[in-house]
């Protein structure tokens, strides 16, 4: 247990990291060949592992279906949904706007799993983090605020990710397949729908900037795709869903912090919503009923 929160904690830490480099990348690509770049350099360390470890069997393709809903969820739409409002926003914004993914989770996992059933403080916490939501994006500034634009982006995102955690709970951790082997398959088949929607024209410029590369090929593909998916599978087998989708306390909070890093502007706002945000985030988490592992096993499986 205590290696599946050293994982949580460093997936977060990972997660946190992954804006700055995207920014710099959708400076010189479109958000649909950052997503390529990354899903490519995350794929290609995957496959690797997975044939040397042999964790990839014939008989795996008969899941096939769920690997292809799990590459659309927690992939393709889910980092072009992050990369494309990352474009148009501060990194730190659309780093503490990534805080609302276990929001996300817990109301997926509440219509879908009929498990965590909402106390008054769980409604609470919902209610709390799109308050934080709403401040961060500042609709009632008008074109002089926030680009809700990118907002909508990055709260797609939340979405699609929230979403696949339940998802992977459901369908995917009663195999027993090994996290490697769900990785692999499913930035596999990721790669193979971006190759069709992805246009390479211009696309080499991102080699102009040695810092934009390697955010992309080391940052967003080895570690932010391969390095987390491998994480990600394995969180949710030894802490369940809504647990694992805690990962996302850390990543805004590095986020904030890169930003400031950078030079971006941290407001009051910013670190209002932030907090909110995720203390949304803490109620939620602390306010679910009592339940043990077997019988949230046991209800994932009905």
């Amino acid at each position: 247990m205590l290696r599946a929160y050293i994982a949580l904690a460093a997936l977060g830490i990972i997660w946190g990291s992954n804006f700055i480099f995207m920014k710099w990348a959708t400076d010189l690509i479109s958000p649909t060949q950052t997503v390529f770049l990354r899903v490519l350099f995350g794929f290609l360390p995957l496959a690797l592992v997975a044939w040397r470890a042999k964790v990839l069997r014939r008989d795996q393709l008969r899941h096939l279906p769920h690997f292809a809903v799990m590459s659309v969820l927690a992939t393709t739409f889910y980092y072009y949904g992050f990369v494309a409002g990352t474009a148009r926003l501060p990194s730190s914004i659309a780093g503490l706007l990534s805080g609302s993914i276990p929001i996300f989770a817990f109301i997926s996992a509440f219509l879908l799993l009929r498990q965590d059933r909402p106390t008054g403080q769980m409604a609470a916490g919902v209610a709390l983090g799109f308050i934080g939501i709403a401040l961060s994006a500042r609709p009632w500034e008008g074109t002089d605020g926030v680009a809700l634009a990118g907002v909508f982006w990055m709260l797609a995102g939340t979405l699609s990710l929230g979403v696949s955690f339940v998802y992977a709970q459901r369908f995917l951790s009663p195999l027993k397949l090994p996290p490697l082997a769900l990785a692999t398959w499913q930035t596999g088949l990721a790669l193979l729908t971006l190759l069709i929607l992805t246009n390479f024209d211009g696309m080499a410029a991102i080699t102009t900037d040695s810092r934009a590369l390697l955010g992309v090929v080391v940052g967003l593909g080895m570690l932010g795709t391969g390095g987390a998916f491998f994480s990600y599978y394995f969180i949710i087998e030894k802490l369940g869903s809504v647990q694992a989708s805690g990962a996302t306390y850390i990543a805004p909070v590095v986020a904030v912090f890169i930003g400031a890093a950078v030079g971006e502007e941290i407001t009051d706002t910013i670190i209002l919503s932030l907090a909110l945000i995720l203390g949304g985030v803490v109620l939620i988490q602390t306010g679910k009923h009592s339940t043990t592992p077997a019988s949230i096993q046991h209800q994932a499986e009905e």
